[in-house]
């Protein structure tokens, strides 16, 4: 189910920024590799340092990517190389419960299986990455790859239970940018457990291939607090810009079930194969997750980063988590996202914006923040609940609501609402479809 993560106690003026004015945080090394190539370079990464590393494949390259004031690393195996090396996983027999990505900082590509992948399945897919080369590097995993659903807030759709990741607009209506897999076209979402407050609807949602969708508010407006993305403790983090994820950043995450979470960027463009479709184009992280986290804001110094998507594991072992990137989202909605004015990011602390339009309040360049270092964003108290306010904060921070009384609101809704969502035969399959939790 999805609940609204932005909040806030009293109305900020909030804008909309286009993706020309935004600000990547890659900067540097991915302005070095568009350059270069990809057949004489790898991929980009944030060292521990803070800088840039690019990866290249021959001395030449890498004295020009030291002149740009960058870390050159020479590698065996050049982007194309890699790119190559996936394209073949894609195009093999399709096996739930496997996942690849690019490992930049080794120059592998790395296959992982969870449990649900039989031996012999494995073992297929095994000698397809052996026919590959070397390179592709095979890890069985715990757990399972699943999307997000199931969690524990009292919102309801046809889709399941998530959070909500950032407001948007296309100028004339505001949305919330979750996961698509929450809910197919259509999906109602409420937010009370007697299924009669509606949030909004479901008005475009891409899933597989891609993991995002639009819900529209009913009312057509995001209300108070829509450049805010609630984190848990009555406070929240303002979200100033949008910009593309970068390996080795360190980054943030908020959901409605496991509140604030940070971790690392460990790689891009990763493909997930979900039991339900395969996803790619991800950012992977080992940030942890939870049932009911999906569709939650992935964000880094108040940049709007990701919408988490799926993975396996649990915030008490670890594990991966996967998030659909926001500028791809963006682009292909044609929205644009909600964020602070430049006179709320100047009394929260920051550096106040050039006129003409938001930008991000601290600087995203790659260089700029060692990854220990960086930090969620500008933080400002999130003390709604009044009527009128905009979902407030008590329904982002699972503090509020005890694990008894979640349990029981769930089910409330459960009974409540899909006399609305679906006659009782497709109920009782759908609660039989995503009955199972992560592994």
């Amino acid at each position: 189910m999805v609940t609204q993560a932005a909040m806030a106690s009293e109305t900020p003026a909030t804008s909309a920024v286009p993706d020309d004015a935004a600000q990547s945080v890659a900067g540097t090394g991915v302005n070095l590799v568009k350059k270069l190539g990809t057949s004489r370079t790898a991929g980009t990464w944030i060292g521990s340092d803070g800088r840039p590393v690019v990866a290249v494949t021959d001395e030449k390259t890498a004295a020009t990517v030291r002149e740009a004031g960058a870390e050159a690393k020479v590698v065996g195996h050049s982007m194309n190389e890699l790119k190559s090396a996936t394209a073949t996983l894609r195009s093999a027999p399709r096996v739930p419960g496997t996942a690849w990505v690019m490992d930049y900082k080794s120059n592998q590509i790395v296959v992982r299986g969870d449990k649900t992948v039989s031996a012999a399945e494995w073992s297929d897919l095994t000698k397809v990455a052996s026919g590959i080369g070397s390179f592709v590097r095979m890890e069985r995993t715990s757990g399972t790859f699943t999307t997000r659903l199931n969690g524990a807030q009292p919102i309801l759709s046809t889709g399941g239970r998530c959070s909500a990741g950032f407001n948007v607009t296309n100028g004339s209506s505001d949305f919330i940018l979750t996961a698509g897999h929450c809910g197919p076209n259509g999906s109602a979402w409420f937010a009370d457990n007697q299924a009669d407050r509606q949030v909004g609807q479901t008005v475009n949602s891409t899933f597989p291939g891609s993991d995002f969708s639009l819900v529209e508010y009913a009312s057509g407006d995001a209300g108070q607090g829509a450049d805010i993305v609630a984190i848990g403790d009555g406070n929240g983090v303002r979200i100033t810009g949008v910009g593309d994820a970068a390996v080795g950043q360190r980054v943030f995450r908020s959901g409605s079930t496991t509140g604030l979470r940070d971790g690392e960027v460990t790689g891009l463009d990763a493909t997930v194969n979900y039991p339900e479709g395969t996803v790619s184009g991800l950012i992977e992280t080992n940030v942890c997750a939870e049932s009911g986290d999906s569709g939650g804001p992935m964000f880094s110094e108040g940049i709007a980063l990701g919408i988490t998507s799926g993975g396996s594991g649990d915030c008490t072992a670890g594990g991966t988590t996967y998030f659909q990137p926001v500028t791809k989202a963006l682009a292909q909605l044609g929205v644009q996202l909600i964020v602070a004015a430049p006179s709320d990011i100047a009394q929260n602390g920051a550096s106040p914006a050039p006129s003409g339009g938001a930008q991000p309040s601290s600087s995203p360049s790659e260089s700029s923040v060692a990854p220990g270092a960086a930090t969620p964003g500008s933080t400002t108290p999130v003390t709604g609940g009044v009527d009128g306010a905009t979902l407030v904060s008590r329904l982002t921070d699972p503090r509020n609501v005890g694990p008894g009384l979640l349990v029981i609101a769930g089910s409330l809704v459960a009974l409540a609402a899909t006399r609305y969502i679906r006659a009782e035969q497709d109920r009782k399959a759908y609660q039989r479809y995503y009955s199972a939790t992560w592994g």
